[in-house]
């Protein structure tokens, strides 16, 4: 009995194996095939292949971000003069629209403004004619800032009268005749606002301030 059973498992065992290796397919009796080596043959570069780290994957995550734009730098501004009125009535917009610290109001001197000035003239058309002449000298001109002398043309503007009476002489000797030395703009006293690193988000309360900026511009500071 020992003996029937030994060789059974023994023809069992081998039986096995033949099923397992596919010995039996011809009669029916074979395993179900598991590879698809369709899948394989789609493969690229399957050796390539490698397993990364968390952090590895972070840093590739990272590499391919687009980068953020660099905020703005942040600039030195200033605007004035503002006369003792115009100051008290700005110093409260400041004090309730911009962070402490951001801003000053200190007392400022804008020297007087010399130029050599041609004018008045009648017309505009007469003011047209001079223009064509100096052109043809081959002296250059600009515009007044001062509204009262006009009709009428700078041919430079200087911080002295001094150095104006200078460039006025070598005008002559270019064959201008009837110009002459005059103060366009006299020495101002006032408060200079500011802002001595305006953000962008400085920059955007200054909107609000426009009332008490009476016009005047912001530059960059001197």
């Amino acid at each position: 009995m020992l003996r029937l059973l030994v060789l059974a498992l023994l023809l069992a065992n081998a039986g096995y194996f033949a099923w397992t290796q596919g010995l039996l397919a011809d009669y029916g009796y074979a395993p179900a095939v598991q590879a698809e080596p369709q899948r394989l043959a789609q493969q690229v570069r399957p050796q390539a292949m490698q397993l990364l780290t968390a952090a590895d994957a972070r840093q590739l995550e990272n590499a391919a971000a687009p980068a953020a734009p660099a905020p703005a730098a942040a600039e030195c501004l200033q605007a004035g003069l503002f006369s003792p009125e115009q100051s008290t009535a700005l110093r409260t917009g400041l004090e309730s629209s911009l962070p402490i610290g951001s801003w000053t109001l200190e007392s400022s001197v804008e020297p007087g403004r010399w130029i050599v000035y041609m004018g008045k003239y009648n017309s505009e058309d007469a003011l047209a004619k001079k223009r064509s002449e100096l052109r043809g000298l081959g002296v250059s001109f600009e515009a007044l800032v001062n509204p009262t002398l006009g009709p009428g043309l700078s041919l430079g503007h200087y911080s002295s009268q001094a150095e104006a009476e200078r460039e006025l002489a070598k005008a002559a000797t270019r064959g201008v005749r009837t110009a002459k030395v005059v103060l366009e703009r006299p020495e101002a006293r006032g408060q200079l606002l500011k802002l001595p690193a305006a953000d962008a988000a400085i920059k955007a309360k200054l909107e609000a301030l426009k009332p008490q900026l009476a016009g005047k511009p912001f530059q960059a500071c001197n």
